[in-house]
């Protein structure tokens, strides 16, 4: 398929959708990305891609100027998949969302790593401070309507399941990994989160 096959099959662009982007944090993004407490960063090295979630209370993320923005690396399993995408194509883009609230915040930019130890250090929790921080310079930033929440029942309480509906994370890795292990159960799991979040 070509670009004007599927411009042909989609139709123009609204005007409100073509005018909506912007090149700095706002008001509005401000107040979005101070209530917001999860994001999806998209990153690429070029050739694959990755997509990491973040989260945290509403104002992990921090506005640094009307152009730049600093999100906290919080431990994980250290694949580091972003972070070594990013030292390879600093391209990324970003969506933040708020619980409850439809509508998302998008962000496309240039991502630079940071270990200033006086950065780091505004983030810290309990004592405890992330190793990196990544500024992301914006590019583009705008609202995303709310439809795929909304479609998704994100945050309808009534279209979530009344029980885990899939296997617990440590037999999905025991079979995607083949390991002789036993299973874990899934409160086992989530012990291990409160314990390691930080």
């Amino acid at each position: 398929m070509t670009p004007d096959q599927l411009r042909a099959l989609y139709g123009d662009i609204s005007p409100r959708a073509a005018t909506k982007v912007i090149k700095a944090f706002d008001r509005h993004c401000r107040s979005f990305v101070e209530r917001a407490t999860f994001l999806v960063l998209a990153t690429s090295d070029g050739t694959n891609l990755d997509v990491s979630p973040k989260g945290d209370p509403a104002g992990f993320v921090e506005i640094e100027s009307d152009k730049t923005m600093l999100i906290p690396d919080r431990p994980g399993n250290n694949r580091i998949d972003g972070l070594m995408n990013i030292l390879a194509h600093p391209k990324v883009a970003v969506v933040l969302m708020i619980p409850t609230v439809a509508e998302t915040m998008r962000v496309n930019g240039t991502a630079e790593i940071l270990d200033d130890p006086d950065i780091c250090g505004r983030f810290a929790v309990r004592g405890r401070y992330p190793k990196t921080v990544l500024r992301i310079a914006a590019d583009e930033v705008f609202i995303h309507c709310g439809k795929a929440p909304v479609r998704a029942g994100l945050w309808d309480p009534e279209t979530w399941p009344s029980a885990r509906p899939v296997a617990t994370l440590n037999e999905m890795i025991r079979d995607h990994a083949r390991l002789d292990v036993d299973s874990i159960e899934q409160a086992d799991v989530e012990d291990r989160y409160r314990e390691t979040l930080y």
